[in-house]
């Protein structure tokens, strides 16, 4: 019989902010951070959690203005405030070393935590987690040009916050749509449509660019430390197109690469061959750091 984990449902708090987070696997099994991308939340692994979680300890955490996580009215959202919540909530359920699996929001978020704690970093995994200009598609281009102060800009970005935007980004690229189950774009349109989560979306939309800025920075970061690292890419992403992929190989010639015929979101359609790329790799790395 196959071992099916349990997988829990917490929350953790961090100064103001109640965190919600899945946790499945052995308590002394390999750690595996999951952080997410947009529109979605921890949820978005489920999954994958149930794939691995019998062999390894898998952790997804809500960021602020996401999933099930609250916090106070009047909280600042960038991408320094919710990579602090991230920091926090290690501290909090104990974790200090993991591998980091960064996806979309999770690499900016997951690049500035590794800038801060790099003894923390066993290994890393990135899947459509752009950190290069040549993995910006014109499309993902346009959306960055939406900054404070540009006239027009909170309006673009409360367009792409609707039912058929959500849906496009997990079907959008996919060889068999059939193999994407609704649930996960319904549930992020409904936490989307919740009250004060547009405004998050916004506040974070247009303060993007300044992750643009940072790309030489986390570019030197992996350079100098060389984490273990496995790349995994849907090729038909509308916002990172693949050359954003191979574009990591500059700065770690040693990384695993393996590119898939699916768009943003390649868990939902490509599970199977993804989910034993992460445990040979999780295995091999946590055994090779210890």
């Amino acid at each position: 019989m196959s071992e099916v984990p349990r997988v829990y449902h917490r929350f953790a708090q961090v100064g103001d902010a109640r965190v919600f987070y899945r946790e499945t696997g052995p308590p002394d099994a390999p750690v595996l951070l999951l952080l997410h991308g947009f529109p979605s939340a921890s949820h978005q692994f489920r999954r994958l959690l149930d794939a691995l979680g019998a062999h390894h300890r898998l952790i997804a955490p809500d960021y602020p203005g996401f999933g099930h996580t609250e916090v106070p009215t009047g909280f600042g959202y960038s991408f320094e405030s919710l990579t602090d919540v991230v920091e926090g909530f290690l501290d909090a359920v104990g974790v200090d070393r993991f591998v980091l699996y960064a996806f979309d929001f999770g690499g900016p978020v997951g690049l500035r935590l590794a800038g801060r704690r790099p003894d923390a970093i066993a290994g890393l995994i990135v899947q459509n987690a752009n950190a290069y200009e040549e993995g910006l598609s014109d499309l993902a281009r346009g959306m960055i040009a939406n900054q404070p102060g540009v006239a027009g800009a909170e309006d673009r970005v409360r367009e792409i916050l609707v039912l058929p935007v959500t849906r496009g980004q997990y079907e959008g690229g996919t060889a068999d749509p059939s193999l994407v189950a609704p649930d996960g774009w319904t549930l992020d349109q409904h936490l989307l449509d919740q009250p004060g989560r547009k405004e998050a979306q916004v506040a974070l939309a247009l303060d993007y660019h300044r992750n643009v800025a940072l790309y030489p920075a986390w570019q030197r970061w992996l350079a100098e430390h060389q984490p273990p690292t496995l790349i995994l890419w849907g090729r038909n992403d509308a916002f990172f197109p693949e050359p954003g992929a191979h574009a990591y190989l500059r700065d770690l010639p040693d990384a695993e690469i393996h590119v898939f015929d699916t768009g943003h979101f390649a868990l939902e359609e490509c599970l199977p061959e993804i989910a034993p790329l992460i445990a040979d790799f999780v295995g091999r790395t946590w055994k090779e750091a210890a």
